[in-house]
């Protein structure tokens, strides 16, 4: 009889929530490096460190670094992550070059709504623990329901805002940037909830198996959407460039 060892989640582990950390910070510090501050890589830098912030607090939930406990990891993370959907969908409104106060108001302010939850009240989070392969988190039981409601609904507002105003973008490279944008929301959502389906166990480590995934966002954010958005105004920039040369020559 031949024995299989179970599935192991080991690229949730420790050391990958630093090397992710690491990666997330990274490619932060690239995009302000590279970009003009604008509001769209401002909103990129912010998505990229809320991300590795949520990494780093994971990581010391599990090796209790900084002198700080993990409860206090792990409300910090809860906050980081919270504020991830509004900024994509801002991110992707500014993308498309449309201000949508509204939705953005109601984004922001139910992020609002649940940071300070996580953060002020003591049955927000009430407790974490590190399996080795991800972290879970307890939180108050009514309190689960609304915010899966809250986040997959933002998650998923976001991907057809970005797949339905691709269509009508009038420029070929805004268009581009925004189904790579959608297409980093779904390399994290798809592969988590596929996960949560073949190992029902995981469902309490949503948090951590998602933001593990969130690094393909993070990738595809820096190598496809930013330089497909500021590809026109990097060849407008070159052609004024060429054309002064040109006159000073002549």
């Amino acid at each position: 009889m031949r024995y299989y060892k179970p599935l192991q989640m080991s690229c949730f582990s420790p050391p990958v929530m630093l090397a992710t950390f690491m990666i997330e910070i990274g490619l932060a510090l690239y995009v302000g490096w590279r970009y003009t501050l604008d509001a769209v890589s401002k909103l990129s830098i912010a998505i990229l460190f809320f991300l590795a912030v949520f990494q780093l607090a994971e990581y010391n939930i599990c090796e209790g670094s900084f002198g700080v406990d993990s409860l206090s990891w792990a409300r910090i993370g809860y906050v980081a992550i919270t504020l991830l959907p509004p900024l994509g969908f801002h991110l992707a409104s500014r993308i498309a070059g449309r201000r949508n106060r509204t939705m953005l108001m109601a984004a922001y302010g139910s992020a609002a709504l649940f940071a300070g939850f996580f953060a002020l009240t003591g049955h927000g989070i009430s407790s974490s623990a590190c399996l080795g392969n991800y972290v879970i988190f307890q939180s108050a039981p009514m309190a689960i329901g609304w915010y899966a409601f809250y986040y997959y609904g933002w998650l998923l507002a976001g991907t057809f805002y970005c797949l339905s105003h691709a269509k009508k973008a009038s420029a070929p490279h805004i268009s581009r940037a925004l189904r790579g944008l959608a297409a980093g929301y779904l390399v994290f959502i798809v592969p988590t909830t596929a996960v949560n389906i073949v190992d029902p166990a995981t469902i309490k480590g949503i948090p951590s198996i998602m933001c593990g995934f969130a690094v393909l966002l993070a990738v595809a954010l820096v190598g496809v959407v930013l330089p497909e958005y500021y590809r026109q105004r990097q060849l407008a920039t070159r052609t004024s460039s060429q054309k002064t040369s040109q006159t000073q020559g002549a």
